[in-house]
């Protein structure tokens, strides 16, 4: 278990450390267990949060830089969001949002949405979170193109690296090889595309040559499929979880005009994006200057406090979807707790408090020094690229920076860094040979020093351990 000697963010009732570790090992599957270690060493458990601070059972105070999972937007302890929530629950905590029944908040939300969202996307389909919204939404555009008498049109377009889920479609959609490891997938529904990955691009090649030469690889596989075969291109504007990937320059505007060309549905998975993570409610039009057809969002729309996902539809889309199929006929898909009334409220609140607090403009003042404060941790040995945008950034490590290569899998060095920053108080997500950066958007320019000491911390530490075990 881990050790520091940071303070608790306050008193809170004592737990028994043991019983509650030895329940969650013996009992909880958890998303993404590594089992190599988890039989042994169980889980941290954490059990109090405030602010920018998360605190685990036997007292150790850990600054949060994922933000929960990418989502935490507003920070931790919100006593006015759960405030919106125990008073919505004590009102009404559910009813069906089946056929003609609804309640205000999902109510609401929709038309708070709308307003947010670019111009042309007006309707929202609720869903529980992102890989069900990214799940809803194919069904959805494969609904739309069987309405038009289009019904060849089922393949979806995603990347190598891509992450849009786990649910059984939404993890075919996702390109992470190892995400799928040993798991079936829909491959006659997916088809992907390589990553925009500017870090490794072919040696010689400029950004924008490796523009045109991302987009042309669209075209062939288009010309390849067939577009009477394709309904939607499905991407992320920055990549997550398959390594913090920013696109060069244009990339996604052009990828938009050949998806017009060739009559198929361009779907932001804004899941990670939205909701101030770029410094703006929703990232494709505001940064990339794009419009989708559909946008999907999801964590920073309630900032975590509720589990909530949305799938926001264009005009033209919803005048297909919109009409009645046949005597009889419904649009026969969605959740039991699509719309759900608590966490609608929650979202509600969340989305208040980002207004009222600017925090959006936080994000476009301090997003760039984070950015340029990471990028001075080049100097250690492992570090080969400081990527991302604004409060979405990623460490990748390497073995050699000339070369590129990476160290061995066994040197977990992800993992190695990850723990040494959590020994001095920090908490960052390890994904392979990457550590990412995802804090809540209210850290200031002194968290983002503080975070910076630490992580020059740990990375020298990690290079020494890598080099007693011979990995460098």
């Amino acid at each position: 278990m881990t050790t520091t000697t940071h303070r608790p963010t306050h008193t809170s009732p004592a737990l028994d450390t043991q019983s509650l570790w030895q329940k969650d090992k013996d009992h909880f599957i958890h998303p993404f267990t590594d089992f190599s270690t988890f039989h042994e060493e169980g889980c941290d458990l954490i059990t109090d949060s405030e602010g920018i601070y998360v605190q685990d059972s036997r007292g150790n105070r850990f600054i949060d830089g994922i933000a929960g999972l990418w989502c935490v937007n507003v920070g931790h302890g919100r006593a006015e969001i759960g405030q919106a929530m125990a008073d919505q629950a004590t009102r009404m905590a559910y009813f069906s949002t089946f056929n003609n029944l609804s309640n205000a908040p999902a109510s609401e939300l929709a038309a708070k949405l709308a307003e947010l969202a670019p111009a042309h996307l007006n309707h929202v389909f609720y869903s529980c979170g992102g890989s069900t919204a990214n799940d809803a939404t194919i069904r959805l555009v494969h609904y739309y193109f069987n309405r038009l008498g289009k019904p060849d049109k089922k393949r979806i377009l995603s990347r190598n690296n891509a992450y849009h889920g786990t649910t059984y479609l939404a993890a075919s959609l996702t390109g992470i090889e190892s995400n799928n490891w040993d798991f079936d997938t829909l491959d006659h529904l997916v088809t992907h595309l390589s990553e925009a990955n500017c870090y490794r691009r072919p040696e010689g090649m400029s950004e924008v040559e490796y523009c045109d030469h991302l987009v042309k690889e669209f075209e062939d596989a288009i010309a390849e499929i067939g577009a009477d075969n394709i309904a939607a291109f499905i991407a992320e504007p920055i990549m997550g979880a398959g390594g913090v990937l920013v696109a060069p320059e244009g990339y996604l505007k052009r990828m938009q005009a050949v998806c017009r060309a060739n009559d198929i549905l361009l779907i932001a998975d804004e899941v990670v994006t939205a909701f101030g993570r770029l410094g703006h409610f929703f990232a494709s039009e505001a940064v990339f200057d794009t419009q989708p057809d559909i946008i999907n969002c999801a964590k920073g729309l309630s900032s975590g406090y509720a589990p909530l996902g949305a799938t926001l539809i264009s005009d033209e889309l919803y005048e297909v979807l919109g009409t009645p199929q046949r005597k009889g006929g419904v649009l026969s898909t969605g959740f039991t707790y699509s719309g759900h009334p608590v966490s609608c409220a929650a979202a509600l609140k969340n989305i208040e408090i980002l207004e009222r607090e600017s925090i959006c403009e936080n994000v476009r003042e301090v997003g760039p020094y984070l950015e340029e404060r990471l990028k001075t941790l080049s100097h250690h040995a492992t570090v080969g690229d400081v990527r991302g945008s604004h409060f979405m950034m990623c460490l990748e490590n390497v073995a050699d920076k000339a070369t590129k290569d990476l160290l061995p899998v066994e040197a977990r060095v992800g993992d190695r860094v990850a723990a040494e920053a959590q020994r001095r108080g920090l908490i960052i997500r390890p994904v392979g040979h990457l550590n990412i950066v995802s804090p809540p958007l209210i850290w200031t320019r002194d968290t983002v020093d503080q975070v910076i000491a630490i992580l020059d911390e740990a990375l020298a530490a990690t290079t020494a351990s890598l080099k007693e075990d011979g990995y460098l």
